[in-house]
């Protein structure tokens, strides 16, 4: 029987920790939430010998002083869950900025072991380290790692299984690092008080919770509720603040650096003179004041246009597929048959699910290069290229980075609106982050643009809309913070990470987790709506009487003399007018029609109304309801496919107006529920609700108006 450990993996974000979690798990992972929070849960096995590790991928955190819902959950993890072992994966090349959080990770007391990743390029920037003397000084084993290259791993795992085997002891309060006279003094007097209380002492060491109190850590003060310790610390503040010129929590902090610098000065050497490092000259033109915005909507438009290029084939082979399949289903009934059951597949199942499935290739190529970007540390450059513009508009490059991750999907970017400290900035972001162009709105794109456009503006098209996200993104957050949410924007310091060559295996783990999520969207999400769509495009059906009409008049054709070309045209004529008659008087139908007044000034007719309505529920089911719309699933190879019968019924105009509709509008149920829960308040979820979609009706009016006027995109 296998011995079962626990390890946390704690550290900086940008210091490698994803790579190490997924070198240690591969693809025995799982995602889900911490209870009661949004905050991303991840974990995964990993076998050493005997022992099988669980590993706990905690959130990236600078430190565990609880300024952020992450610092929260990955601190109390730490407390209360008490792991075996906190690795804490350390960027060696940027030692001294994340030993800090490997300083409160001691002050906690927890059996440690530290891992310098990316010694490579710690060696390539000219440090040498004397590993015995830094693991005395942080009273941890430490190993060098190379998370991209894999080396470094089966000491890691050695390290992790000795230190659980005998973790190291450590004495009741004992005093780690000296905060100095002043510091030690109040910190002494207030841990007396505290070793008074049995149930505090208890429940955490009386040294680390008397420093947590005078850092004003408000989620321990949550946790403490003891009037005499307030008026104590209150006044021991108030000291220290007389005497230093400072508050507690910042000479604390320069105590932690100071303990940090001197272990540096003792155990790190340099054997180069400091120079500019291939990051430093390739930020010198991609974070250009003047190049990096340029740079930035160059690469991507050539992203864009790649996604195009290289997805189209693949796109082909998954569309013929489903022509296959409808045909092959098709033939399971006799032809002119009128079964519920061969609508529901053809049109409900293969004409819904399908016609979003077919835009996989796309998607996956898109999550690729986001992948690439990410992985490689050019997303964080991007954050900081936009931070002169977000300062503009009373807010920092921090907001900018859940916009970023909004390209993917809006869910989990409002979700990392978490790490904003100010809640009117997180107000801001949360409700301007649906118009980035998720992952979601990308089929609706995918059927629209090759539908309407010439193959040499497929690229153009897209970058086109994503932008304009961008921008209507920016002036509605200049709009609420010059109304609404007023307020000074907080300083912010963005640390650039080096850059990195992603590894193949992270590149295509992150691009088959979001394609999972995809595939499991539409045959969970995406299949239920389309099977209910279905049921309201076919259901009630026509009267007896009128589709009695319909009846006469094919066999007033079939006895008529014609020419059989001839006659064969007036009849598909009546089924068209049959269909069409029917689809108006379904349930989706009468409701299209009656949103009609409203989508007439945007260019759109019922049915279009009808796709909009299911694209609340997921924004891909509008491409599954346009398939049913227009039955595709019922034809056979030779048919034509949506995009044909759009461009037959609608003009470039219309299919660009659709597009500015679906980019700007509500986005789906599932992030208008996140953005209730991050909020606290369903005011601002209807708000982002109705705000979103009045924006998206005028600025759509306002577009197809101006472009029937000066007949742009007509023909």
């Amino acid at each position: 029987m296998k011995h079962k450990l626990v390890v946390a993996l704690a550290g900086n974000p940008n210091a490698g920790k994803t790579t190490i979690f997924n070198n240690l798990t591969g693809t025995k992972q799982h995602v889900g939430n911490y209870p009661g929070v949004t905050v991303e849960r991840k974990e995964g096995s990993c076998p050493y010998g005997d022992t099988e590790m669980k590993i706990v991928d905690l959130p990236g955190t600078y430190s565990l002083t609880a300024y952020s819902e992450d610092e929260v959950v990955a601190r109390n993890f730490i407390i209360d869950e008490h792991p075996d072992v906190v690795v804490d994966v350390i960027d060696a090349s940027n030692l001294e900025r994340n030993l800090y959080l490997t300083v409160q990770l001691m002050e906690l007391g927890v059996p440690l072991v530290l891992t310098f990743n990316m010694s490579d390029t710690a060696r390539i920037r000219g440090f040498e380290f004397d590993l015995e003397k830094l693991s005395s000084f942080f009273r941890a084993p430490i190993v060098e790692t190379v998370g991209n290259k894999g080396k470094g791993f089966d000491q890691l795992l050695s390290a992790v299984n000795a230190v659980a085997a005998s973790p190291p002891s450590r004495n009741f309060g004992e005093k780690i690092i000296d905060y100095g006279k002043e510091l030690e003094e109040e910190l002494s007097i207030i841990q007396e008080m505290i070793e008074a209380d049995q149930a505090l002492v208890q429940k955490f060491d009386p040294r680390w919770l008397a420093v947590k109190l005078l850092e004003n850590d408000k989620e321990v003060w949550g946790k403490v509720r003891s009037l005499p310790l307030e008026e104590l610390v209150a006044k021991s503040t108030a000291h220290i603040r007389d005497i230093l010129g400072e508050l507690p929590e910042t000479a604390i902090a320069g105590a932690r650096y100071g303990y940090i610098s001197g272990a540096c000065q003792e155990a790190v050497r340099s054997t180069v003179e400091a120079r500019h490092t291939m990051s430093d000259k390739i930020d010198a033109v991609v974070t250009n004041r003047v190049l990096g915005i340029p740079i930035f909507l160059g690469l991507m438009y050539s992203v864009f246009q790649l996604t195009f290029t290289i997805g189209d084939p693949f796109m082909g082979w998954i569309e013929t597929f489903f022509g296959w399949l409808g045909g092959m289903v098709q033939g399971w009934w006799p032809e002119g048959s009128d079964s519920f059951l061969q609508s529901l597949l053809l049109d409900g199942i293969i004409g819904g699910v399908g016609g979003v499935v077919i835009f996989l290739p796309n998607i996956l190529f898109l999550f690729l290069a986001i992948a690439i970007l990410e992985d490689s540390g050019y997303m964080a450059r991007i954050a900081f290229i936009m931070d002169r513009i977000m300062h503009k508009i009373g807010l920092h490059g921090k907001s900018f980075i859940p916009m970023l991750i909004g390209f993917g999907c809006s869910i989990p970017a409002i979700m990392a609106t978490r790490t904003i400290e100010q809640r009117r900035d997180r107000l801001v972001t949360m409700m301007v982050t649906p118009l980035m162009s998720c992952g979601a709105k990308l089929p609706i794109y995918a059927l629209i643009i090759p539908a309407f456009f010439p193959q040499a503006w497929y690229g153009r098209m897209l970058w086109i809309i994503y932008v304009i996200g961008i921008i209507l993104a920016i002036l509605s957050a200049k709009l609420l913070r010059s109304t609404l949410l007023k307020g000074e924007a907080i300083p912010f310091v963005m640390e650039l990470p080096p850059y990195r060559l992603p590894t193949i295996k992270g590149v295509l783990l992150h691009t088959w987790e979001r394609g999972r999520l995809y595939l499991k969207k539409a045959g969970t999400i995406i299949l239920g709506v389309s099977i209910l769509l279905w049921a309201m495009t076919t259901f009630p059906g026509l009267p007896d009487t009128l589709s009695s009409r319909y009846v006469q008049e094919r066999q007033a054709v079939e006895m008529a003399n014609l020419l059989d070309e001839e006659k064969a045209l007036q009849l598909e004529n009546i089924d068209n007018q049959e269909s069409q008659a029917a689809l108006r008087h379904s349930v989706a139908g009468r409701i299209g029609t009656a949103m009609e007044p409203l989508l007439k000034p945007m260019g759109f007719d019922w049915r279009i109304g009808t796709a909009l309505i299911g694209a609340f529920a997921a924004k891909e089911v509008f491409v599954a309801q346009m398939g049913i719309v227009y039955s595709v699933g019922e034809a056979d190879e030779e048919s034509e496919t949506l995009r044909d019968k759009l461009k037959k019924n609608y003009t470039p105009l219309v299919g660009f107006c659709i597009m500015l509709f679906c980019l700007i509008s509500a986005p789906c149920m599932a992030t208008i529920a996140v953005t209730k829960r991050e909020s606290n308040s369903w005011g601002w979820a209807l708000a982002q609700l109705g705000g979103l979609t009045t924006l998206a009706w005028v600025v759509t009016v306002l577009t197809f108006q101006i472009g029937r006027w000066l007949e742009i995109g007509m023909g």
